[in-house]
């Protein structure tokens, strides 16, 4: 089992003929209904996603997860500058001052950076031989880099999974033990039940005769309708096919989610046909676990 919360990060770097290249790997990851992968990659790196991508779909089935990489800036190609756009620039700036001045207006002083910023006056080197070379050495690495990253994301994960195994494992118990406790009370509830009855017929028996054979079909009745058996043994089954997911080695969070709702069901229905206080309150134990149970079961992948 694998929790569906975890984290892990990554330190590698590059050393050849250029200057150092280094990275930061960073996973982590929340509580999801389905699979929701975030790639946060640099956009020179936009190939990589092509390699990550089916990568992490092949470890992880349910869960929010969020893949950062984050890489220095050590050999990073310096802005290349358009001479000819750089001097339409200048141009236009000093005919904004020249005619400002004239109006007896003061303009701000040059910004150099926003001037480079701006369209067409600076632009990334394209790329030769040899950076296309490194770049590429580069992706290769860090893609070589990933399954290390992936092996600890993981190893995190099944360890909290195991932590909420045994948890679920011991709900699952308690749950088992409740049920055997209400089969132990059964036979003083029908009894504590019939006595009410006769008691509350005997209260009117002056005014309106009953015969016996009808009090014997009221009774007959009510434990039919009563009757908690069907409802026990589900939640026994419930509990069986609980500790077989729980020992499954294959992502079981879905199912477990939806047994649980069974759970709940059986458990309501116990509480509103019990009629007897000792069977109550096993009920709302019942309810009390399950709903514990709930609430692990949605960190579980």
């Amino acid at each position: 089992m694998k929790s569906m919360t975890g984290f892990a990060s990554q330190r590698g770097g590059l050393a050849d003929e250029g200057p150092p290249r280094g990275w930061l790997w960073e996973m982590r990851s929340v509580n999801g209904r389905g699979r929701d992968l975030r790639l946060r990659l640099p956009e020179t790196m936009a190939g990589l996603e092509a390699v990550v991508r089916p990568a992490l779909e092949a470890r992880i089935a349910r869960g929010s997860v969020t893949l950062t990489l984050r890489l220095d800036d050590a050999g990073a190609a310096m802005p290349a500058l358009d001479p000819a756009a750089l001097a339409d620039a200048l141009d236009a700036l000093a005919r904004i001052d020249a005619q400002a001045a004239a109006r007896g207006l003061a303009c701000a002083p040059l910004d150099t950076v926003a001037l480079l910023s701006q369209r067409g006056i600076s632009a990334a080197r394209g790329p030769d031989a040899a950076a296309d070379g490194r770049q590429q050495a580069l992706q290769k690495a860090l893609a070589q880099d990933l399954p290390a990253l992936l092996d600890a994301f993981d190893a995190m994960r099944r360890s909290e999974g195991a932590a909420l195994a045994a948890v679920l494992a011991a709900q699952v118990d308690r749950v088992a033990e409740l049920v055997a406790a209400a089969r132990g009370v059964l036979d003083d509830r029908s009894a504590a039940i019939a006595a009410a009855h006769r008691a509350a017929l005997a209260r009117v028996a002056d005014a309106v005769p009953v015969e016996e054979t009808r009090i014997a079909q009221e009774l007959a009745q009510m434990a039919v309708r009563l009757d908690v058996a069907e409802e026990l043994d589900r939640l026994e089954a419930h509990c069986a096919a609980a500790r077989a997911l729980l020992a499954e080695d294959a992502p079981v969070g879905r199912r477990l989610d939806f047994l649980c709702q069974e759970f709940n069901r059986e458990a309501n229905t116990l509480c509103t046909k019990a009629q007897y206080l000792e069977l109550t309150r096993i009920g709302l134990d019942l309810k009390a676990v399950i709903d514990q149970m709930r609430e692990q079961i949605q960190n579980v992948e």
